[in-house]
C-alpha cells in the first residue's frame, strides 16, 4: 500500500479575504477595518457586510472607498450567521478569515493563520483571541482566554480535535467553507456548529496561537450573563444536534470533559453548601488556590500583571456561570426550550 503524503502547500499564493459583518458599529468599525489593512500580508480582498445599520456606520464604511467591498442585503438579517452567509457569495480567494466588527486583527494574523494551510489536510485555522483591558470582567474574561487557550486548546490541538473556531479569529479554506458547511441558522453559535460539521467531515483544524486578535467583551454583568446564555446555551444546541456524530476516542474524551465534568462541578457549587459549610469552605479555598496559580501563569503569559488579581471576582463569576450552564441545560436538553434570541454586544470606541 503507498504511503506517499501529498505535497506541501505553498500558502504563498492562496489568496485571503476577511469577511467582517457589522450591525451598527459606529464606535468600532473604523479600526477593526484599518487593523485589516495595516497586516504585514495584505488581504487580497475585505468583505463588510452592513447589516442595515440605522448608524453613522455606511457614513464610516464609505470613507474607505475600494480599499473593501462593502455588501448591504435588502432587508436586515438580524444575525450574525445570517450576515456572514450573505458576505460569503461575496468572497472570491482561497481562505476566507472571519472576524467581528469590534475585534482588531495582530498586524501578523493573516501571515500566522495562513500558514496553517500548507498542510493539505487542514480544513480551517483558529486563532488566538485576546481580551481588550477595561474593567475586573474584562479581566476575568482575560485570564480565562489564556487558561483556556493555552492550556485546553494546546492539549485539544495535539489530540487534534480542536472544540471550537473563536468566531472572531477563524480562517477556512473557501472551497472546504462551500462543500462541507452551510449556515442552518438552527443555533446560537455557528462557530462552534461549523467546528463540529469540519470534524464531521474529516478536516483537521489547526491552532496558531500566534495568530492574534483583540476582541472586545462584555463590560457589564447584564452584558456578560447575556453573551454566557447564548455562548452556553448554543453549546448545549450543538450538542444536541450533533449528538449522533461517530467521534474518535480523543473527541470523545474532550466533549466528555466539557460537558459532564461541567455539570457534576456546576451542581457541586450549589449542593455542597446545602449539604456542610465546612466541606463548602474546602471546596472554594482549593478552587481559589489553583485559580491563582493560574493567574499567575496568565499574568507572565500576557504581560499583564493585573490578571494575578482575576480569581477573587473570578469566584463569584463562577457562580454565575455554572448557575447558566445548568440553566441552559435544563432549557435546552429537558425542556426543549430552543431559545434562538440574539443579543447584540454593548460596545465601547476602541
Amino acid at each position: 500500500m503507498s504511503t506517499t503524503k501529498k505535497p506541501k502547500i505553498n500558502t504563498d499564493k492562496l489568496t485571503v479575504a476577511v469577511l467582517i459583518p457589522c450591525w451598527n458599529e459606529e464606535q468600532s468599525i473604523k479600526k477593526t477595518i484599518n487593523a485589516c489593512l495595516q497586516q504585514t500580508r495584505k488581504a487580497d480582498q475585505i468583505v463588510v457586510v452592513d447589516d442595515c445599520s440605522t448608524d453613522k456606520t455606511p457614513e464610516i464604511l464609505k470613507t474607505f472607498g475600494n480599499k473593501i467591498t462593502v455588501v448591504r442585503p435588502d432587508v436586515r438579517t438580524g444575525n450574525k450567521s445570517g450576515a456572514q452567509e450573505y458576505g460569503m457569495k461575496f468572497v472570491t480567494t482561497d481562505i476566507v478569515i472571519t472576524t467581528d466588527g469590534d475585534t482588531l486583527m495582530h498586524p501578523d494574523f493573516i501571515a500566522e493563520i495562513s500558514k496553517e494551510f500548507h498542510d493539505p489536510k487542514v480544513g480551517a485555522a483558529a486563532g488566538y483571541v485576546k481580551s481588550l483591558k477595561y474593567n475586573w470582567l474584562t479581566r476575568c474574561r482575560a485570564f480565562e482566554y489564556s487558561t483556556s487557550q493555552n492550556i485546553h486548546k494546546l492539549a485539544q490541538s495535539y489530540m487534534n480535535y480542536m472544540y471550537v473556531i473563536p468566531g472572531a479569529a477563524g480562517a477556512f479554506l473557501t472551497k472546504v467553507f462551500r462543500d462541507h458547511l452551510k449556515f442552518d441558522h438552527d443555533t446560537l453559535t455557528e462557530d462552534l456548529d461549523f467546528t463540529y460539521k469540519l470534524h464531521k467531515a474529516g478536516k483537521r483544524v489547526a491552532y496558531n496561537r500566534k495568530a492574534i486578535v483583540y476582541t472586545q467583551d462584555p463590560m457589564t454583568l447584564h452584558a456578560y450573563m447575556n453573551q454566557m446564555r447564548r455562548w452556553l446555551g448554543g453549546g448545549w444546541q450543538n450538542l444536541m444536534k450533533h449528538k449522533t456524530m461517530e467521534m474518535k476516542p480523543a473527541q470523545a474524551l474532550e466533549i466528555s470533559l466539557i460537558y459532564i465534568e461541567g455539570v457534576v462541578f456546576s451542581m457541586l457549587l450549589f449542593i455542597v453548601p446545602l449539604v456542610s459549610l465546612k466541606y463548602m469552605m474546602y471546596m472554594l479555598g482549593y478552587y481559589f488556590l489553583v485559580a491563582f496559580v493560574f493567574s499567575a501563569y496568565a499574568a507572565f503569559k500576557e504581560r499583564r500583571a493585573d490578571l494575578v488579581l482575576a480569581p477573587i471576582p473570578y469566584m463569584f463569576l463562577m457562580y454565575v456561570n455554572s448557575y447558566i450552564f445548568l440553566e441552559q441545560m435544563v432549557k435546552e436538553v429537558i425542556l426543549r426550550e430552543k431559545n434562538m434570541t440574539w443579543f447584540k454586544p454593548e460596545r465601547a470606541n476602541l
